[in-house]
C-alpha cells in the first residue's frame, strides 16, 4: 500500500451547503488534512480535481449537471491516466450505488450519517492507498452482483493476459482475494504469515497496476477467474 502524504490534500464535492460546510469544518481541523478545494457540482468536481490534484476526494453521488458516479468513472476510472482517490460519501445505503462506484474506481464508500471519526479515518484509509470496505463486505457487493462481472470469453482473454505477469503463488493469493478472504484468512489457508500475505498482496496490485483490493476483485471476475464455482 503507499504511504499517505505528511498532509493528505482533500477536495470536497457536495451540493448541499450545509453538509459540505460539516466536512470542510470536520476535516480542516485535523492536524495531517487540508482541504484544499470545494465544488458544488459533477463538473466542477471534475475541474477542481484535475487543476488542485487533491490527495482525496470526497464525493456525493447526487449532484446536480453531473452525478458523482460520472465523476468518479472521468477521474478515477479505466480510461484516466492519473486516477484520483475517492470517498463516496452519500445518504443512500443502496447496493446499487456502492456497486456502481465501486465499478467507476471508487476506493471506499460511507454514508453521510457516519460519526466524523469515521469520516476522518475513511479520508486517512483512502489517502493510504486501502480500500474502505472490508473484506465481508467486498464478498457480498462482488457476490450479488457477479453475473454482471463475469465476462464472455472474448472479452475475458484481454483482462486473462493481464494476470500472466503473476507468479503462481501471486495468483493463488488473488484467488482468494477475489472470494472475499481477509489477510489473516488468507495466511491460515496457504500456511503462510500475515505479514507474507501483505507483501503478496503489495505485489499483485503494483504488477497489476490496480488501487486497492476492491479493483482486484474486479479484475478477477473480468477475467473469469472468480465466482466459477458459484
Amino acid at each position: 500500500m503507499s504511504v499517505p502524504p505528511a498532509v493528505i490534500r482533500v477536495l470536497v464535492c457536495e451540493d448541499q451547503a450545509l453538509v459540505r460546510t460539516g466536512f470542510v469544518t470536520i476535516l480542516s481541523a485535523q492536524p495531517d488534512m487540508e482541504v484544499v478545494g470545494e465544488a458544488v457540482d459533477g463538473r466542477a468536481a471534475i475541474r477542481s480535481a484535475e487543476e488542485l490534484k487533491p490527495d482525496v476526494v470526497v464525493m456525493d453521488i447526487r449532484m446536480p449537471l453531473l452525478d458523482g458516479i460520472e465523476a468518479t468513472r472521468h477521474l478515477a476510472g479505466p480510461d484516466s491516466l492519473s486516477p484520483a482517490k475517492i470517498l463516496v460519501v452519500t445518504t443512500f445505503n443502496v447496493d446499487e450505488y456502492v456497486y456502481e462506484a465501486l465499478r467507476a474506481g471508487a476506493s471506499g464508500f460511507m454514508l453521510k450519517d457516519a460519526a466524523p471519526p469515521e469520516l476522518i479515518n475513511a479520508v486517512r484509509t483512502v489517502a493510504r492507498g486501502e480500500s474502505l470496505l472490508d473484506p465481508a463486505v467486498t464478498r457480498a457487493l462482488i457476490g450479488r452482483f457477479a453475473e454482471r462481472l463475469r465476462p464472455s470469453a472474448a472479452s475475458a482473454s484481454p483482462e486473462r493476459d493481464r494476470l500472466k505477469v503473476l507468479a503462481p503463488r501471486e495468483h493463488e493469493v488473488l484467488l482468494l482475494i477475489s472470494e472475499g478472504l481477509s489477510n489473516a484468512e488468507i495466511a491460515t489457508e496457504l500456511v503462510i504469515s500475515p505479514e507474507t500475505v501483505k507483501t503478496y498482496v503489495s505485489r499483485i496490485l503494483t504488477k497489476l497496476n490496480l488501487r486497492d483490493r476492491v479493483q482486484a476483485v474486479v479484475l478477477a471476475y473480468r477475467a473469469g477467474l472468480a465466482g466459477r464455482g458459484d
